[in-house]
């Protein structure tokens, strides 16, 4: 959803004073004593060199002063605001670079958040603010919007935009330093914002939360939309029998959604894990109500004969529609290992729907609504923003190798020309350059900054390292990370790939594989990221172990003992349409 669309509904409505009542922003906690981070990378590949460089320039325009002088990093590409599918995932990435903006991304949806619980779609800047004269007395706010004062920024409550949110705010956590204060405002938003989920949006009843308007999920200008209300600023949904909602006309809404039951889960699933981590005694209360989501969208949404979940409409009629937004319902973990096999095996790799010479059109492209349609249209064209969510989507079910096919397809295509934008052509790879034209969208950049690590870099997860090192033929690679008192650094030639923590040797190992660490350097598992089986000799010390290893395979790595298989999960590519099998 973008923000130049949300005044759709001006003409129609002109009063919804009850439910734009927003909750005062919470004092804001002390900042904590943020570590220095920064990010590095020197090759002899010219291509990659490149491309990494004018990706971190590009989205170094993206920083910009937005609540005061507070800076927050906005989606680029043309638009200015903060939107809960982009940016707080975006802060998460680029955190690595710059932690006072990550905190910033997730902050400034806590401090938006409604009375009642919702959190914003989009939060505007106080310069668009003052521009639009929000700030103003009596101003006539667009439906859904609310001007907030004490931050100088106007929130706006008329879709959900997503909602990217819970696990990379809490990923943003671990980052800064762990502090307590930051994990307990957390847990409250996304507590309230759950809560909010299911009071309003099981309008029917069946225990299966709905989607209402376009732009609650982002898919603009999708085909399967057509009819449907593009925002709707209502506690109640289309349809409604009750006064002074408008009218609705020739629209399959409200959708029994896969996106918003994902978006429960992971909500859920997330304030366990935070409930672990404050010990508040509420870990297993959350993951048994994150299992009865999953639950219910395994029973109503996800159809065995088809290895896909699909939308009902709201007269509970499947929408046969083969969506990406199964990809999504993975990077909310929402999928059983079984069921994101399944999907993968027989839809994200067949050449015929979801993996054309560009991959991941929004709609697969041999399904009746694909339109190769530009400017900022989910009815087909490969989104930055999807190829930004695929890695944690894939990654999530130990799909590794499937990333960085991905990654090879967004880093050659991209850096053919080093324009960021907002789609390609799932054919030609030819970027859109009709929406923005010049103009750097942040999701695709962070995407090509976040393949790069997860290819040929360092990428810190929480409480461990990941050190990545596909060769790229005969060309060195030397990657840094530094966090706080902590630099880690990698070094990929001549066939090795070498990890150091603070200027020692950690290990050195075969190049081609994921050499995974604890936060003082020591390997403590090697994962298969290539798409071929690798021969790694891995060296720490004066120790030395050999192992095949082949993709999307995890070896734990022992300090007494050679390495043991830990888990192997399946690679069938190319793609070959698979033999009849029992339904997942």
């Amino acid at each position: 959803m973008r923000f130049g669309q949300i005044s759709v509904l001006a003409v129609v409505v002109v009063f919804i004073t009850t439910i734009l009542v927003a909750a005062p922003p919470a004092a804001s906690a002390a900042t904590p004593i943020l570590p220095r981070v920064g990010v590095t990378m020197k090759t002899d590949d010219p291509t990659l060199q490149r491309l990494f460089d004018a990706a971190e320039k590009a989205e170094r325009g993206n920083v910009v002063a937005f609540a005061g002088e507070r800076k927050a990093l906005v989606e680029g590409g043309g638009y200015s605001c903060v939107w809960l599918e982009t940016q707080p995932m975006g802060g998460a990435m680029y955190a690595k670079r710059n932690l006072e903006v990550a905190l910033n991304n997730q902050l400034l949806f806590i401090e938006c958040q409604r009375a009642d619980g919702r959190l914003p779609g989009v939060i505007v800047s106080t310069k668009e603010t003052q521009a639009n004269g929000w700030d103003k007395k009596d101003a006539r706010l667009p439906p859904g919007m609310v001007f907030l004062p004490k931050l100088e920024v106007a929130a706006y409550f008329a879709a959900f935009s997503g909602y990217c949110f819970p696990s990379p705010a809490l990923d943003v956590y671990y980052l800064i330093g762990r502090d307590r204060e930051y994990l307990e405002r957390l847990y409250r938003a996304i507590e309230a914002h759950d809560a909010y989920l299911w009071r309003t949006r099981d309008s029917n009843g069946d225990g299966i939360l709905e989607l209402w308007c376009v732009f609650d999920n982002g898919e603009d200008n999708s085909a399967r939309h057509a009819g449907s209300p593009a925002s709707w600023p209502f506690d109640d949904p289309p349809h409604a029998n009750r006064p002074g909602l408008p009218e609705v006309k020739d629209c399959r809404t409200p959708f029994a959604s896969m996106d918003v039951m994902a978006w429960s889960y992971e909500s859920r699933r997330t304030l366990a894990e935070i409930s672990a981590e404050l010990g508040n005694g509420k870990e297993s209360h959350w993951r048994e109500q994150a299992d009865d989501v999953q639950r219910r969208l395994v029973a109503s949404l996800w159809r065995p004969e088809k290895h896909a979940c699909y939308d009902r409409d709201k007269d509970g009629r499947f929408m046969d529609v083969l969506l990406h937004n199964n990809l999504r319902c993975m990077w909310f973990r929402a999928f059983t290992q079984e069921m994101a096999d399944a999907f993968i095996r027989h839809h994200l790799l067949n050449p015929d729907e979801f993996w054309t010479p560009m991959p991941l059109p929004s709609i697969a492209a041999n399904d009746p609504l694909f339109q190769n349609t530009r400017n900022n249209n989910w009815s087909g064209q490969p989104q930055g923003l999807t190829y930004q969510r695929a890695i944690r989507a894939l990654e999530n079910y130990g799909h590794f190798a499937e990333v960085t096919l991905i990654g090879q397809k967004l880093l050659d295509t991209v850096g053919r020309t080093c324009r960021f934008r907002q789609q390609y052509d799932p054919f030609t790879g030819d970027p859109d350059d009709v929406a923005h034209a010049a103009a750097d969208y942040g999701p695709t950049i962070l995407a090509v900054l976040e393949y790069i690590s997860r290819m040929h870099g360092v990428h810190i997860d929480r409480q461990r390292v990941l050190f990545s090192g596909l060769a790229r033929g005969d060309r060195a690679i030397d990657y840094t990370q530094r966090w706080g008192e902590r630099e880690y650094a990698l070094k990929i030639a001549a066939g090795q790939m070498v990890g150091s923590y603070n200027g020692q040797e950690r290990f050195r190992a075969t190049a081609g594989v994921r050499i995974v660490t604890d936060l003082d350097g020591r390997p403590r598992e090697i994962v298969g990221i290539s798409p071929e089986t690798e021969s790694v000799t891995l060296r720490m010390g004066s120790t030395e172990w050999h192992c095949d290893v082949p993709p999307n395979t995890v070896w734990t790595v022992h300090d007494d003992g050679p390495p043991t298989l830990a888990r192997r999960v399946a690679f069938e590519y190319p793609y070959r349409k698979p033999e009849a099998e029992p339904a997942v």
